[in-house]
């Protein structure tokens, strides 16, 4: 682990029990984990487009859709690239007008400069989210997403996810899950390391040994339908 991950489970572990009995269930959890099968390489563009075309459907289904996307513009898709098909190709690789429209104006913002996501580090949270979500069709969540999983931001957590409010539900003995509300309170106890509390409350909703992440699971589940590359890449990302 690194210094900064051994420091944000000893806070989580010291703040609140539940972390404490969490983290000597599953171990140390990794916020930062992208499983993409590879699909995205380095490209911080081709992972958003990932998160976008991912919002709202099954982590299997992002993957194929994505897959088309790259298909059909030889590789890692880019934002000229994306720009090239056009709304009808990309409507016809079964995105609905609202992502279609997203991933243009994405591509069409990317390509002119009004914003550079390859080039964030510099950012604080907030501005990454405020240029994210300016773009019509990309979610909160996915903005929250992209903060974590390419830009490896300690301190994210959405309270909005039903996985988190359901492992609060779960973890702290509730009848009902939490409001956002709720969950957005009660984890500015959790602050600086909010984005290792998420990673364990995701965790927590498996059993020891299955996987929990659902890009992680249908990878597994490309793995055992293909027999490919990826399935020793999804067994390696079992904990």
């Amino acid at each position: 682990m690194t210094a900064t991950a051994t420091a944000a489970h000893a806070y989580l572990a010291d703040s609140e029990p539940v972390f404490a009995r969490l983290i000597d269930t599953y171990g140390p959890q990794n916020p930062f984990a992208w499983h993409d099968g590879g699909r995205t390489g380095s490209s911080r563009f081709a992972a958003m487009v990932l998160h976008i075309v991912g919002q709202r459907t099954s982590a299997l289904a992002g993957f194929t859709l994505f897959d088309r996307i790259a298909d059909a513009t030889g590789g890692i898709p880019s934002a000229e690239g994306v720009l090239g098909l056009g709304a009808d190709r990309l409507r016809g690789f079964g995105l609905p007008q609202t992502k279609t429209q997203c991933l243009l104006d994405f591509a069409h913002a990317q390509t002119t400069g009004s914003i550079d996501v390859e080039a964030m580090d510099k950012d604080d949270d907030t501005t990454v989210l405020e240029a994210l979500t300016a773009i019509r069709g990309i979610g909160r969540w996915s903005a929250q997403a992209f903060l974590m999983r390419q830009l490896h931001r300690p301190d994210v957590l959405p309270p909005e996810d039903m996985g988190i409010r359901q492992a609060v539900a779960q973890e702290w003995r509730r009848a009902q899950p939490p409001t956002a509300g709720e969950v957005r309170s009660a984890a500015e106890a959790w602050s600086p390391y909010r984005s290792y509390a998420s990673a364990l409350l995701w965790r927590s909703l498996k059993p020891v040994g299955e996987l929990s992440d659902p890009k992680a699971r249908a990878l597994e589940h490309l793995a055992q339908q293909t027999g490919t590359p990826e399935a020793r890449r999804a067994r390696r990302a079992r904990p």
